[in-house]
């Protein structure tokens, strides 16, 4: 029988009050791995009140103080990578070593939050020499965060890290397919001295959790990280109740590649850029724009880089089997649409619950990006290839889409790299280079890929509202 794994609730792993358990699914074997409580709205309620409680004490404690437990959480994560990321395996099916990565990438949030505890982030405004006019930030008291499969330790400390270190208070809801990670967070995070009742976590379905916590007239802030009819969903419940949100939805990020650009370096990094975690990766750079001159070589260079590549070596399966359905879907999508796979364009062999979900990296030629196949987010390991002729042309398909996550420009002229760079329509842009971005660089998306930004100092504000305070130091 597979090990049952708790909410994690004041301080302690709690029984679902519902009594229910789902069933986790590893998607490299398509073994049962373990049952995840069912949370209902009965235990978003009894998180939120916990958290509530726990509020006003987290916010007062000295930030330097608050800083230092980060500090300690980030210690504990990396003192326990090799668990964590055996966990992060089994849920997700993703190579050890990039379960790794993502361990370390954890640890480095909380990290760097905890040297930002005591910055101060308020202005001294010089408004009458009668008066002392300042303004200060403050938590806004319970933050529910809300996030996906695809990175599940990795995004939720993205939003914990400077949610509590703006004195906030945490109840999260990571997705029911991947949960064990967040749960062992919240665990070190307790083990650590940090409050009971400071960061929770209740699991399930997002209708019955998700929903239920921005619903919930208590918490005060979301941060959803996932698909855009998920978000648009979440959006109008906040709208009703006047809540902000920080939105990181979806993306068909392109990548542009000039004809005088480092072609061998471009083109491994052009395959690094779809098929980093099988694909699933909101930012990756699914829309591949070549200069028609360097076209022919430069995308079979793609496609041959990305022919070698080796399952459960080199990247891991669709971490659901929903996901795995509608990647295979895109495939008859490309097929009604005249589009040839030059690699791909197919599962793994005897693919499917016996052996895993796992999908061969695909590169379609000579795309219009006005097909499916360019304009919808696949979230599988799947590019679009598209000929461009002039900057002017590149520029127009890279914008003519409804996301605006990330883009790359790949030329030796730095000052027509960094005129393109300018003119993406995009949260963030590389150049000559293909990244994730650092802890220290903010990330966020521009039109349907939502608002708000995740890391970097700007985090902070967006997990913290504006005071201004007026001070009369005589009499007018």
């Amino acid at each position: 029988m597979p090990e049952k794994l708790n909410h994690w609730i004041n301080g302690v792993g709690t029984e679902p009050s519902s009594g229910e358990w789902m069933q986790s699914i590893n998607p490299a074997t398509g073994e049962l791995s373990v049952s995840v409580a069912r949370g209902t709205k009965a235990d978003v309620d009894s998180a939120v009140s916990v958290a509530s409680a726990a509020a006003s004490d987290w916010r007062w404690f000295k930030a330097a103080h608050r800083g230092r437990l980060l500090y300690r959480l980030a210690q504990s994560i990396r003192d326990n990578a090799e668990h964590l990321a055996t966990l992060e395996t089994e849920d997700s099916g993703k190579p050890l070593s990039l379960s790794l990565a993502e361990v370390e990438g954890s640890a480095a949030y909380f990290e760097f939050y905890a040297g930002l505890v005591n910055i101060p982030l308020g202005d001294t405004l010089d408004v009458d020499p009668r008066q002392h006019v300042y303004t200060k930030r403050e938590p806004y008291g319970v933050v529910g965060v809300i996030t996906p499969w695809n990175l599940p330790l990795n995004q939720s400390a993205r939003s914990v890290a400077p949610a509590l270190a703006a004195g906030n208070v945490v109840v999260a809801k990571p997705a029911e397919a991947a949960s064990q990670t967040t749960v062992m967070l919240a665990e070190l995070a307790t083990q650590v001295g940090i409050p009971n009742g400071v960061f929770n976590v209740v699991l399930g379905k997002g209708r019955e959790v998700g929903e239920e916590i921005v619903r919930h007239p208590d918490v005060r802030k979301v941060a959803f990280t996932g698909s855009v009819a998920v978000g648009k969903s979440i959006g109008h419940i906040a709208a009703e109740r006047i809540i902000p949100l920080t939105l990181e939805l979806g993306g068909k990020s392109a990548n542009i590649v000039f004809e005088d650009a480092d072609l061998e370096f471009a083109a491994r990094e052009a395959v690094r850029a779809f098929t980093t975690n099988a694909g699933q990766i909101c930012s990756s750079g699914t829309r591949l724009l070549v200069q028609r001159s360097v076209y022919e070589e430069f995308v079979a260079k793609v496609a041959e880089l990305s022919g070698r590549l080796r399952p459960s070596e080199d990247y891991g399966p669709m971490i659901t089997e929903d996901q795995y359905q509608q990647v295979q879907r895109y495939f008859e999508v490309a097929a009604k649409e005249n589009l040839v796979a030059v690699t791909g364009g197919s599962v793994v062999g005897s693919a499917g619950r016996e052996g895993g979900f796992y999908v061969n990296p695909t590169v379609y030629v000579d795309v219009n990006n006005s097909t499916k196949i360019a304009r919808e987010e696949i979230f599988g390991p799947v590019v679009a290839a598209i000929p461009f002729d002039t900057e002017e042309e590149a520029l127009r398909i890279a914008n003519d889409s409804e996301f605006g996550l990330v883009g790359a420009v790949w030329s030796r002229d730095i000052s027509r790299a960094l005129r393109v760079a300018d003119r993406i329509e995009a949260g963030q842009i590389f150049v000559n280079t293909w990244s994730t971005g650092a802890v220290e660089t903010p990330f966020g998306g521009h039109k349907h890929s939502g608002y708000g930004r995740e890391k970097g100092i700007e985090a902070l504000n967006h997990y913290s509202h504006l005071k201004c305070v007026i001070v009369a130091l005589e009499q007018a």
